[in-house]
């Protein structure tokens, strides 16, 4: 039949392999496009990341939250002036000095209020300063080129149309599975940003509380909370560090443990993600 049939499944074949191609690209290539992105938002800083929404924060800290937290701060500030004339005997045991120390600490208890947010945002100025510092050291490129790709398809022509299907089918999966985890990598990144502007727009309550000894574990625990937000930005670069580096020695000759270690690697980085918070907290002893 004039080679009709070699003719057709050399088409099939072609385009069996222009298929295995594009998903081999996006495994490679696309995720890591992604990777690098991400790397990038967790180097900026709450105003850089989003100037809006850093605007309506503090618009928020400012408008409603600084004047409930005078209201905490008036409340602590009596009850330690009540304590501190019961333990002088209903002022029977006078001393000025006591009357000093408690002006001086009202002061700075207002003080703190008062700059509550710059504090909070002076913890992710030293967060970020981290995390590029890290960025430094840390390679997060994990690039494939395309002429390796290439290379990989060009092994693949001598195989029979029924393995190609198979192939196209596997790099397939895989590729939903990397795009699908590469979504939770976002949201994990897009997340910590929520929690940082949601965090920093109360940040005034929880300092208001430190003027008294009982109430004050609120606004030490917040503070450890903050720092903590700031420690995951560290930690969130270690692990995008790590899975560059693994990338990096995947044998790419092999296109079946190529493709499913590259899935592995991508699950095991959006798992490491989501924990990345809970052991953030953990090593500052944050609740």
């Amino acid at each position: 039949m004039f080679g009709i049939f070699d003719k057709i499944e050399e088409f099939f074949q072609e385009l069996l392999l222009g298929g295995i191609q594009a998903n081999l690209e996006s495994m490679f290539i696309d995720i890591n496009d992604k990777v690098g992105a991400i790397a990038t938002d967790i180097g900026k800083t709450p105003m850089g990341w989003n100037s809006d929404v850093f605007a309506f924060i503090k618009s928020i800290n400012d408008n409603v939250i600084i004047p409930i937290a005078g209201l905490i701060i008036t409340a602590v500030l009596c009850i330690e002036l009540i304590n501190m004339v019961m333990q002088k005997n209903n002022m029977h045991d006078t001393d000025t000095f006591e009357f000093f120390k408690y002006i001086i600490k009202m002061w700075i208890a207002v003080w703190l209020v008062s700059n509550a947010f710059t504090f909070s945002m002076a913890v992710f100025d030293v967060a970020q300063n981290l995390v590029n510092q890290a960025a430094g050291v840390i390679n997060t490129s994990a690039v494939i080129s395309g002429e390796e790709i290439v290379q990989m398809v060009e092994g693949l022509k001598d195989k029979g149309l029924g393995e190609l299907v198979m192939i196209l089918f596997e790099t397939s999966i895989v590729k939903i599975a990397i795009q699908a985890m590469s979504i939770v990598i976002m949201l994990v990144v897009y997340g910590r940003m929520f929690e940082i502007y949601v965090y920093c727009s109360v940040s005034a309550i929880p300092f208001a509380t430190m003027g008294n000894r009982e109430w004050g574990q609120i606004g030490t625990n917040y503070i450890k909370g903050l720092f903590a937000i700031g420690l995951q930005g560290l930690f969130l670069i270690i692990c995008l560090g790590i899975y560059a580096v693994l990338v990096k020695t995947i044998n790419i000759t092999d296109i079946h443990a190529s493709t499913f270690m590259i899935l592995g690697y991508a699950l095991l980085l959006g798992l490491m993600m989501l924990k990345s918070g809970t052991l953030a907290k953990s090593i500052l002893n944050a609740h």
